[in-house]
């Protein structure tokens, strides 16, 4: 077998990816932060190596010997270090692995996009020829991740066989940290989220982001970059599928985006400077995404890899069992969850 190596591998899609791969027979080295919380891998049939993507040094010793990469980590948020820590870590750190690879003779590497880093038509759904708006008003991360882009283009023209896979909000199982969503539906199954406010986002399964990296390491045209989504859905959506598994009403209060602008402001502030150990959920740049409405087009996917999606409804199911699964949540009482089928058999149609 050949040595594949995969990059973030406690991240919610690095997790999925690597037991689906072993689950394939495939030979995987996982690279680790000595410092981070490494026990999503602890009971899994791989390889470890510790390095940092900021050391070039540990990431040319974590690239010896691989056929393929799977690079998935990023720094998401600016708590741990700000914007230069972010550069740090997504942009350099891609370029430190980039060069290695090419050095090392990785046949491909398939790199982790963003949604956040291509462009936003207002006339309709954005396709991988939309470029990056820098005149916008974007996050750090999604400014890294535009530049992420960048790097892979000059590894490219230098040789080096890279593919983009585009991510959206991911659900599904495997999520441990947890994602912004994956806390969302936890606090629904808890009984603490008390509101939501209206919108929407492309949002794919986590089985089809993994499908989809898959795909580009068989399929995929070096140089290029393809968007995966599994379907657009409303916050009203979610939330009846968040009802239909966990067996919770939804949310009575439903806050108007623009009430909930000024809210997400001063969450902001709080956060920043009373509260810095605490995650807020609600940001204001996750009001600003979901008043937007973005839609994705993934038929560059469709068309080239045979990439099909499958159903949201299915993969926030399989988040909440996950959850149950490992004691985050408590189980619900004997028929809850199937009073709610109805909603995610109606969200189900909606989602693929």
């Amino acid at each position: 077998m050949q040595k594949i190596l995969i990059t973030g591998a406690n991240g919610h899609l690095g997790a999925n990816l690597v037991r689906a791969l072993i689950a394939d027979g495939a030979d995987v080295r996982v690279l680790l932060r000595p410092e981070s919380d490494n026990s999503p891998t602890d009971d899994l049939d791989v390889e470890r190596v510790f390095g940092d993507l900021r050391d070039a040094a540990s990431i040319a010793a974590a690239t010896n010997r691989c056929h393929a990469i799977y690079h998935c980590a990023a720094q998401l948020s600016t708590a741990s270090g700000g914007e230069h820590e972010i550069f740090a870590s997504n942009v350099l750190g891609t370029r430190n692995l980039l060069d290695a690879a090419r050095r090392s003779g990785v046949s491909r590497i398939v790199v982790t996009g963003s949604l956040s880093a291509a462009g936003h038509r207002l006339d309709g759904p954005t396709d991988e020829s939309v470029p990056f708006n820098p005149f916008e008003r974007h996050l750090p991360y999604a400014v890294s991740k535009a530049a992420v882009e960048h790097e892979c283009l000059k590894a490219f023209a230098e040789g080096l066989d890279v593919v983009i896979a585009v991510s959206c909000a991911i659900l599904g199982p495997n999520d441990f940290k947890p994602s912004r969503m994956g806390q969302v539906l936890i606090d629904h199954a808890r009984g603490r989220l008390r509101a939501y406010i209206p919108g929407g986002f492309e949002f794919v399964a986590a089985r089809d982001i993994v499908e989809g990296h898959i795909l580009c390491t068989r399929l995929g045209r070096a140089g290029q970059k393809y968007i995966f989504s599994t379907g657009y859905l409303t916050m009203d959506e979610i939330m009846d599928l968040f009802e239909a598994v966990t067996g919770h009403p939804k949310p009575r209060l439903r806050l108007t985006p623009g009430l909930m602008t000024p809210i997400a402001e001063i969450g902001a502030f709080v956060h920043r400077h009373i509260l810095p150990g605490r995650r807020q959920l609600l940001t204001p740049a996750a009001v600003r995404l979901l008043r937007m409405g973005r839609r994705a087009d993934t038929g560059k996917a469709q068309r080239e890899l045979g990439y099909r999606p499958t159903s949201i409804a299915e993969a926030v199911r399989e988040a909440y069992e996950c959850f149950l699964r490992r004691g985050v949540i408590d189980r619900p009482r004997a028929g809850a969850i199937a009073a709610g089928r109805r909603p995610a058999d109606k969200a189900r149609a909606g989602s693929s």
